[in-house]
């Protein structure tokens, strides 16, 4: 019985999650030549976009005036209730199969960043998936962390990005680098250099990295984990003021 209700809530996360990510939300957007405006986003629109082979958006001012479409080469970044997302190109070694010019959801805001794709994607030539997106389960629970795009990242639902739905075959793909264009994937092998990297001033958490806690099939937990350990942190300090 335990079983059952355990499988229940998850198929309900999912079909909010899916409600979520096809509904207008608050957020703004950077478009390339540096204007930053507030209004309403939609994510995951089921039209055709402006430019073929790029991610896009739709966004309005507010609920009376018209929408219109942003393709990812309009734009430098955009942000949807606390989750940021930037554009990018494949890297060099990739392609996405969908898009190679789309959105990745900035997970971890610091010098060496660490960015988010949903859609698995291969070298030159090989199998892609199709569109990105907020995996469930990140920064659930948690606090935000960085003070980037949105003065603050973390995860929610599920929302898929670029259009194209939502396709549980899909695989999540991680990249680090100090921006996009720099971005490369992370892998079992480079794992745990990466990650310690990124988390070293959290000894705590280098130390269950090295010690196999955490390994990239369950990195989604060693960010919430992160995620819990940097917001203690905050609110240790806060008390001692």
């Amino acid at each position: 019985m335990r079983s059952i209700l355990i499988i229940l809530f998850f198929m309900l996360m999912i079909v909010s999650a899916k409600s979520q990510s096809s509904k207008w939300q608050p957020g703004r957007f950077t478009d390339i030549k540096g204007n930053t405006e507030s209004g309403f986003i939609r994510v995951n629109p089921s039209a055709k976009g402006p430019i073929k082979g790029e991610g896009f958006i739709e966004f309005r001012e507010n609920d009376k005036s018209n929408p219109f479409k942003l393709s990812a080469s309009d734009l430098k970044s955009f942000v949807v209730a606390k989750d940021s997302f930037v554009v990018a190109h494949a890297p060099g070694n990739e392609a996405w199969a969908k898009n190679e010019f789309d959105f990745v959801k900035v997970v971890i805001d610091d010098e060496v960043k660490l960015y988010m794709s949903r859609g698995g994607s291969g070298s030159k030539g090989g199998i892609g998936g199709t569109g990105i997106g907020i995996e469930p389960g990140i920064g659930i629970g948690t606090g935000g962390y960085g003070g980037g795009l949105s003065g603050g990242v973390s995860g929610g639902v599920s929302i898929p990005i670029g259009g194209g739905g939502y396709n549980n075959n899909e695989k999540t793909v991680y990249y680090y680098g100090a921006n996009t264009a720099e971005m490369k994937r992370i892998t079992n092998q480079n794992f745990e250099d990466v990650m310690t990297d990124i988390m070293g001033d959290e000894p705590d958490v280098v130390d269950k990295i090295h010690a196999k806690v955490y390994i990239l099939a369950n990195i989604d937990r060693l960010i919430v984990y992160f995620k819990q350990v940097k917001e203690g942190e905050r609110q240790k300090v806060k008390g001692e003021r």
